[in-house]
């Protein structure tokens, strides 16, 4: 999803995270003031934090759960972001959405993104349920995919593979939460990083990851 030579920041989010989305609508500009890309990845947080962590979900996290919504509202009065989706509501099963983006990343990269927007904009923005297989194929048709062989892929298990290998490779990487960003190795001459790329979690960090890009590392 990057352009060959041209070094990318990866972008590993969750549909059904706030702050992956609220991420999602900076991370772009981020990289392009930076001569970059944004390389995004969907990841599930219920498998790296509920099953590899052993962790509960933060919204049922006594204390942490509370002040995360908070937290949430409080990005969203700054930046002036309207949602339609409560913090509270039970969030939808992100497997549709996540396996819907990663067979277009692996089939029609250049739609990714496009589907990833609409994605999360139905979600947060219009409230909608991401686990309802039609709205994901509507969504991927009005991005300009084939609605049917979209739909194939969800049936034979292809969508579902692509999405599986993508979330090995994300905790192979360390990835536990969304949004989490990996800066390329490259952008980092000042500190190598021994082919790992300087990890930063959470939408709040990016502040701190645009100076070390600046900085060229520390």
């Amino acid at each position: 999803m990057s352009e060959a030579g041209n070094p990318a920041i990866e972008f590993h989010f969750d549909f059904i995270s706030p702050f992956g989305f609220f991420a999602s609508l900076r991370i772009d500009d981020l990289a392009a003031r930076h001569g970059l890309q944004a390389d995004w990845r969907s990841m599930l947080v219920g498998v790296s934090i509920l099953k590899v962590m052993g962790m509960k979900a933060i919204p049922a996290t006594p204390l942490k759960g509370d002040y995360v919504r908070r937290e949430a509202e409080r990005y969203c009065r700054r930046h002036g972001i309207s949602l339609a989706r409560e913090f509270v509501s039970p969030p939808s099963n992100p497997l549709v959405a996540g396996r819907t983006f990663h067979w277009t990343r692996r089939h029609h990269p250049d739609k990714a993104k496009d589907v990833a927007r609409a994605l999360f904009s139905a979600y947060w923005l219009e409230g909608r349920d991401i686990a309802e297989l039609s709205l994901a194929l509507d969504i991927a048709q009005a991005c300009g995919l084939d609605r049917q062989a979209l739909a194939a892929a969800h049936e034979s298990g292809e969508a579902a593979d692509l999405l599986r290998a993508a979330v090995d490779a994300s905790l192979a990487k360390g990835v536990f939460g969304s949004p989490y960003f990996i800066v390329p190795e490259a952008v980092s001459i000042n500190r190598p990083c021994k082919g790992t790329g300087e990890p930063f979690f959470g939408v709040d960090k990016m502040e701190l990851m645009e100076e070390w890009i600046a900085a060229r590392g520390w």
